[in-house]
């Protein structure tokens, strides 16, 4: 079994951010645990990428334990690279985030 490699684009970085400060104002210390839960989630993919199904174009989406967010990443399977473009809350819809995908 390949190992995958990690990117995170600057957007989905910026996505994590956002809802670890919101998570923060709400109550002290859950912004940490949104972030332990993505770092943890997102590592996973290094051993199998491809457990999720693609929900559109080649997209895979993974949602994460205990928060309403869901990871939207694609797979570069020639490069054994996993690339994470979007962390967004589930009652957006995923179509929004398009102009972020790398075709």
């Amino acid at each position: 079994m390949n190992s995958y490699n990690i990117r995170i684009d600057e957007d989905a970085l910026q996505d994590i951010q956002n809802a670890t400060i919101w998570y923060n104002k709400q109550l002290e210390g859950l912004g940490s645990k949104f972030q332990k839960q993505i770092k943890s989630q997102i590592n996973a993919l290094k051993k199998d990428a491809t457990i999720y199904v693609v929900r559109y174009y080649n997209v895979r989406c993974m949602n994460i334990k205990k928060f309403p967010f869901m990871v939207h990443y694609s797979i570069n399977t020639d490069l054994l690279l996993v690339e994470v473009f979007a962390v967004t809350h589930t009652s957006r819809n995923p179509t929004i985030w398009n102009e972020r995908i790398k075709k």
